[in-house]
């Protein structure tokens, strides 16, 4: 049957298990995506360096899934109970070693540290036996340096390669160099001893004038170009003799330089042609010459001409001709020259390289030191052990889970607490770029702040994740105290702010520190213009009084600008502003009056209206604070969501709170002076009530006897007079009786 892991819930993520060994060897056959982190940088971890240096197999700086399951390889071959690495242990036990070669081994380190009665190795042990095989002549590197030997000789050697092409490090931190380094430097010595032997192969014709060609080549190539121009020039003026005096340059040229302070070498002086341009191409090689080539074509002939043609009063084409073709086949030989990396090295020593003896020395030196490779290995192996005995379970628990972190044990990549605004802020991280870790880690949710630390001259970078109180004391500049994970004290200035929800708490009180920031921006907005304008008018009233003249007005309008009368239609328009916004609080307050008994329920409405949008927008991005993106921009590979809710994010970051049996003393003599807001607060609500009831907004909530038309009766602004009744109609008249007959 496959293994049954268990798993436990925590940040969001179902995470495995590692209770014993059979969990610990079953690990490799768990699905890559049950991980919580598929890959680790090996430095800006609370781990030893060495021990993640040995589980990088490829030397690429990062722990991989791979990485980890071929140590637990390696422990399963080399422990009796490989599970032992789960209890961190700072030595090994001699006989929990499996592996009989690596017991051997261990023994033999313990012998060499003259302890041969020891039942167990140590980390120490094992480092010392390492570093005093490392520091040893031959290491078993296949790395050698100028001390690995005592032939004055091959140690020049090893120097010349290491410097001209590269060195390498050996074990014991020295320059040397390796087989393949030297291998490329012998390639160059062998094409270079190639070329010097086609050289000498006929010295008559490639060396013509003996030890005086190459200065002979070198005096030619300075002056070749502008003979060949002299003489192109001739040949033109020789073709339209119209030619020769442009050729020869112009008078504006000659004028231009009469403004210049010259010299026979300066630039200007040099782009003239070499002598004055005739018919016939001859090179004058005395007076007549380009002072500014003079010399140049001096050491040419005395070089290359006069050994070559003889001695010469002017040069014509074919002497250069001549001297080209003498020259010729050195020009051709140099111009093969390989080009290499070993100009510095004289010839004679360069000739000593090509031989065989050096060459056989170095090679057998390296392969001694090769000879020693499993020596090393074993060591190295005995190394690994005690150093995966130590810190392997460690590492298990930051990487297949992250249980060190959830239980607040301090997760690896925690790199101390941040101290500041009376909180400590424990969900610290080492950052190398804050502009770069902020793009990805601005998508975790959470509240960051990113520090400069200094301490002495040193200098590094931490992004504190702020999980409790709120952001007000918060801000770029503010100054705090860090301490990493050794205890040391670090000063730390806030330089950048990521900005996110800190609490729920603090979103419900967001939109009222809001509208009293933009009370207090508008007033003093308000309060700047005003006493801007004041002081204007006061400035132009100084200026006024200073320039007034003598003159007088001729009457009281020219004295001084008439009074401003009041503006009806402003005052009508405040007052009926007052008015509405009266009308607006007594209507707002007769309705929450209305409610009656449910009126502590309106309050709660009212205030949810007010808060409920910040609260709700908090709560989504509290609910999705995820430390991924935080330890992504670190160079990890978080496989998962590691959520840091709001309960554990209080414990990450810790408010100041008194211990507990703290007693104190709130009689503060330095206290600003206490204002009866409370009285206040009665006396406006006691007019408010008093208003409310005088205009008869409270009557159908108090009994009859107490509203304010049964108290103020027609007087009470509530008051209705009844409507009068109406007079009953007149009788219709009676009509007259008709007259009766006489009798």
């Amino acid at each position: 049957m496959s293994h049954r892991f268990h798993f436990f819930r925590a940040g969001g993520v179902d995470q495995v298990s590692l209770r014993d060994g059979a969990d610990l060897l079953a690990l490799p056959t768990l699905d890559e995506k049950l991980w919580i982190a598929l890959a680790m940088p090996t430095r800006d971890v609370d781990l030893d360096a060495a021990t993640l240096d040995a589980l990088d197999d490829d030397h690429d700086g990062r722990i991989r899934v791979h990485d980890i399951k071929a140590a637990i390889a390696f422990l399963e071959a080399t422990l009796v109970r490989p599970g032992d690495v789960l209890r961190s242990k700072p030595a090994v036990a001699l006989e929990a070693i499996a592996d009989k070669a690596i017991a051997t081994s261990a023994r033999q380190m313990l012998i060499d540290l003259g302890k041969p009665d020891a039942t167990e190795l140590s980390v120490a042990d094992a480092d010392a036996v390492k570093d005093a095989f490392a520091k040893t002549r031959l290491n078993g590197d296949g790395i050698v340096y100028p001390g690995s030997t005592d032939d004055a000789e091959l140690a020049r050697l090893i120097t010349d390669i290491a410097a001209t092409h590269g060195a390498v490090v050996d074990r014991s931190g020295k320059d040397g160099t390796d087989a393949e380094h030297a291998k490329a430097f012998f390639a160059e010595v062998d094409a270079l001893a190639t070329w010097r032997a086609a050289g000498k192969a006929s010295p008559e014709t490639i060396h013509p004038l003996g030890e005086g060609t190459a200065a002979a080549a070198d005096t030619l190539g300075a002056v070749e170009a502008k003979l060949d121009d002299f003489f192109a020039r001739c040949r033109l003026a020789a073709f339209d003799p119209r030619a020769a005096t442009a050729m020869a340059g112009q008078e504006a040229d000659f004028l231009a330089l009469g403004a210049k302070a010259l010299t026979s070498g300066s630039d200007d002086i040099a782009q003239l042609p070499l002598a004055t341009v005739g018919t016939v191409p001859r090179l004058p090689l005395g007076a007549g010459l380009n002072p500014a080539w003079a010399e140049r074509v001096a050491a040419f002939v005395d070089a290359a001409v006069t050994p070559i043609v003889g001695k010469r009063d002017a040069l014509t084409p074919d002497d250069l001709a001549a001297v080209r073709a003498k020259l010729a086949a050195f020009r051709a030989w140099r111009g093969e020259q390989p080009q290499t990396k070993l100009g510095g090295l004289d010839a004679a020593w360069l000739e000593t390289l090509a031989g065989p003896e050096l060459r056989g020395k170095l090679d057998t030196l390296i392969a001694s030191d090769l000879e020693l490779s499993d020596s090393y290995a074993k060591i190295a192996s005995v190394s690994k052990l005690v150093r995966l005995q130590r810190d392997f379970g460690r590492i298990l628990r930051n990487f297949a889970n992250f249980s060190d972190f959830y239980s607040r044990q301090d997760g690896v990549f925690q790199a101390g607490t941040l101290y500041i605004d009376g909180r400590a802020a424990s969900l610290c991280v080492p950052v190398s770029d804050p502009a770069k870790h902020a793009v990805l880690a601005g998508s975790s949710n959470a509240y960051l702040a990113y520090c400069d630390l200094k301490r002495g001259s040193a200098t590094r970078q931490v992004a504190a994740a702020i999980s409790n109180g709120d952001a007000d004391n918060l801000f770029v500049g503010r100054n705090g105290v860090f301490y990493d994970r050794d205890g040391k004290d670090w000063d730390a200035t806030i330089t950048k702010i990521v900005g996110n929800p800190i609490s729920v708490r603090e979103a419900f009180w967001t939109p009222y520190k809001k509208l009293v920031a933009t009370v207090e921006a508008q007033m003093t907005k308000r309060a700047a213009d005003a006493d801007a304008k004041a002081t204007a008018k006061m400035e132009g009233a100084g200026t006024a009084l200073a320039s007034a003249t003598d003159a007088k007005p001729t009457d009281a309008k020219a004295a001084g600008a008439a009074p401003k009368k009041f503006d009806l239609g402003t005052i009508a328009l405040v007052g009926v502003a007052v008015g509405g916004i009266a009308a607006l609080v007594g209507a707002l307050i007769s309705g929450f009056l209305g409610l009656g008994k449910w009126m502590p329920v309106g309050l709660l409405a009212v205030l949810l209206a007010i808060s409920g949008p910040s609260m709700l927008l908090a709560w989504f991005k509290l609910r999705t604070r995820n430390l991924g993106p935080i330890l992504d921009s670190n160079g990890w590979a978080i496989n998962g969501r590691a959520r840091v809710n709001v309960a554990f994010g209080a414990a990450m970051t810790k408010l100041a709170k008194l211990p507990p049996g703290a007693t104190r003393n709130l009689d503060d003599p330095y206290a600003d002076k206490r204002r009866p807001w409370k009285l206040y607060i009665f006396l406006v609500l006691l007019l408010v009530t008093a208003g409310l009831w005088f205009f008869g907004k409270l009557d159908k909530y108090l009994p009859d006897s107490a509203t304010s038309i049964s108290v103020m009766g027609s007087r009470a602004p509530a008051y209705r007079a009844p409507a009068e009744a109406e007079p009953p109609p007149a009788a219709p008249a009676a009509e007259p009786a008709p007259p009766q007959p006489a009798p």
